[in-house]
């Protein structure tokens, strides 16, 4: 008998909803400090996961929600870039 393989979930922190981890988007805090998007989901790293759609990433700089996530002050720049490349990405 096979077993069905057991899909991951993770939870926006913007949404707080629960969804399939490929439909997310990871954003990692690495061990130098650095916030950045992981496209790849491998990236090492303490992550957090968002809604892949416009709203959700919105509300991440509106709530200063890495802030919250990652313990740590995280500058207006990162947020800037979390957007710029998700919103390029989708153009």
């Amino acid at each position: 008998m096979l077993k069905a393989r057991k899909i991951p979930l993770r939870m926006c922190i913007a949404c707080r909803e629960l969804k399939e981890k490929r439909e997310m988007l990871r954003v990692v805090k690495n061990a130098e400090g650095k916030i950045f998007l992981d496209f790849s989901w491998k990236a090492a790293g303490r992550g957090a996961y968002i809604c892949n759609n416009p709203e959700c990433v919105s509300k991440l700089k509106k709530g200063r929600l890495l802030n919250k996530v990652f313990s740590c002050a995280v500058d207006d720049d990162v947020y800037t870039a979390i957007e710029e490349e998700y919103f390029g990405r989708k153009n």
